[in-house]
């Protein structure tokens, strides 16, 4: 599966297109901000854009949602449910950061553990991983051994947890119960910051690595 980062915002969050390399089907994974930056990518990448996918509700992955969805005319799918108050808050949270409020929106479809996205020949498989976010989902592609990860983990660092609906403990339980069982081999797109794979921070993470 091919994939492209298009970093976005103060937060230099990274905003994902997957691709199906076969078909050149495609999903859009978190698109955070800069609507008119997002819209010259996709249209850059020649690609056939098949849904919007979220991994969880805060303001810097979903800020350009609605724009897209209107833009590529698409379903919007995740996060899990229990992130509603997240997107439902999001313009409260823009202005307490001095950005403009994002439009509003309501997904399509809500994600639970275990369900299953395809576009093109390529398959997603979500799990449910609270603590950054209550509503926090991740997605796996099994074949490639590559996962989307959102703000559930990065390179040499976990998602913050002092948001609302955020709680250290559960957090490091979904690392540790849902991610670490996959594989050191499987690599992750971070919302933010590098890539890096689940064996390399299982074994120096200083918060969830061996030593801890």
């Amino acid at each position: 599966m091919d994939f492209s980062l298009i970093t976005v915002t103060p937060f230099a969050q990274n905003c994902t297109l997957l691709v199906c390399p076969d078909t050149r089907c495609a999903v859009l994974v978190d698109p955070g901000g800069e609507p008119e930056r997002l819209k010259a990518a996709c249209d850059a990448a020649d690609v056939s854009i098949e849904k919007i996918l979220l991994t969880h509700g805060h303001l810097d992955h979903i800020g350009a949602v609605a724009d897209m969805q209107r833009y590529l005319d698409v379903d919007i799918v995740g996060p899990h449910r229990d992130d509603l108050f997240l997107i439902e808050a999001a313009p409260e949270f823009a202005r307490a950061y001095g950005f403009e409020p994002p439009e509003a929106f309501v997904p399509s479809t809500w994600l639970e553990e275990g369900d299953v996205i395809t576009f093109g020949n390529q398959r997603l498989d979500v799990l449910h991983c609270p603590g950054h976010a209550p509503g926090h989902v991740v997605f796996v592609n099994h074949a490639h051994k590559l996962i989307q990860m959102g703000d559930v983990l990065f390179k040499g660092s976990i998602g913050r947890t002092d948001l609302p609906g955020g709680d250290m403990p559960t957090l490091i339980q979904s690392i540790r119960s849902k991610l670490w069982p996959l594989g050191d081999d499987y690599r992750f797109i971070p919302g933010h910051g590098p890539l890096s794979t689940l064996g390399e921070e299982r074994r120096t993470n200083p918060f969830v690595g061996e030593g801890r």
